[in-house]
């Protein structure tokens, strides 16, 4: 009986939007600004991601999980691009970073731990998990191959940041061949009922609604990015983790709030395959995309991460690929991933000289 409720809190959200303008426009300060955006961003993204799958339904399997994939992380991404064009070239990729970190720590972590606590043991298919966990181990050497190396030009290291985002983008391309075409039966899990804001009756209806939010979301993202580096200046927290904490978190909470429900339903294959999902497209995805968007503005993004924010994907890459080795989790599990994101947060957050 709960899940109205949930509908009807997101829906409210909606209300923010015309309040968030407001301030916009009225050039109120950057803080109230960047707090009412957020919020919108909430329900924005809800509403993106249910039209979404509403839309995938009428396009077919094969279709629509092209389309499921494509538009799961459409939040960062919009949000990322007006960020690069904002000059926020390190926000952006400690908001790569944060995605990343919070989806296989934070995401999973409290949909092992809420889900745990209802079920003793919850099982799951390997299959996507290893493929995914692999590609991730991919992402990481991407990441790597910029920071280990020293080139003679910062114009080389964006040629080899491209180089690289384009074989990222090949090797993604070809997991979703692998999985939604050649090797499809492999990966096929029962799909339980989801939430969804709307239920458009029509792939017409769905349609305009995905259009309608995409436009919301990336103006109100335009907003959000605008008023971010005075906000964040005024609570006193650092460029990385402003990326990692705050920026990466508001694209990822329906995606938290659908991960916990699953859980307590006791789909973790839903979950662990979404939310694993999730990480590998921003990492082999949403990142390439990103470096090329920004080849349009002044100043261009590359792969050169500092080694915090490496260190800190490869130790979350291999804390998850521990806990789901043997297919399946408790709420213990779920409390160490949480812990580690707790842990890596505190130490961006007092982070002054990113090395």
């Amino acid at each position: 009986m709960r899940l109205p409720t949930l509908r009807l809190s997101l829906e409210s959200l909606l209300a923010v939007i015309p309040f968030a303008l407001a301030l916009w426009w009225f050039e109120a300060s950057p803080l109230l600004v960047f707090t009412a955006a957020a919020f919108t961003i909430i329900p924005l993204s809800k509403v993106l991601g249910s039209s979404t799958e509403a839309l995938a339904r009428f396009l077919g399997p094969t279709l629509g999980g092209l389309l499921n994939a494509s538009m799961g992380n459409a939040p960062e991404l919009i949000i990322g691009v007006f960020a690069l064009r904002n000059g926020l070239v390190d926000v952006v990729k400690a908001s790569i970073t944060g995605s990343i970190i919070g989806n296989i720590l934070l995401t999973l972590g409290l949909a092992m731990l809420t889900g745990g606590i209802k079920y003793p043991v919850q099982r799951f298919n390997m299959a996507g998990v290893r493929l995914a966990m692999t590609l991730m181990m991919l992402a990481v050497v991407g990441m790597m191959v910029p920071a280990l190396f020293r080139f003679a030009s910062p114009e080389t290291e964006h040629e080899i940041s491209r180089k690289i985002a384009a074989i990222l983008l090949t090797v993604y391309g070809l997991s979703l061949l692998f999985t939604l075409r050649t090797h499809r039966r492999r990966f096929e899990t029962p799909a339980p009922e989801e939430l969804t804001i709307t239920n458009p009756g029509s792939w017409k209806h769905a349609l305009a609604v995905l259009a309608a939010s995409s436009v919301a979301l990336s103006f109100m993202s335009e907003i959000l990015t605008d008023s971010l580096e005075p906000a964040t200046q005024m609570l006193g927290f650092n460029p990385v983790f402003s990326g990692i904490i705050l920026l990466a978190s508001l694209g990822n909470v329906s995606s938290i709030m659908n991960a916990v429900v699953f859980a307590r339903k006791d789909q973790m294959d839903l979950v662990v395959s979404s939310v694993i999902g999730a990480a590998t497209q921003v990492a082999l995805l949403v990142a390439p995309v990103l470096i090329f968007a920004s080849l349009l503005f002044e100043k261009p993004l590359d792969l050169q991460f500092t080694r915090l924010e490496i260190v800190a994907v490869a130790i979350s890459v291999l804390v998850a690929n521990n806990m789901t080795l043997d297919g399946e989790c408790d709420w213990l599990e779920g409390a160490m991933l949480l812990a580690v994101f707790s842990m890596l947060g505190i130490g961006f957050f007092f982070l002054h000289h990113p090395a």
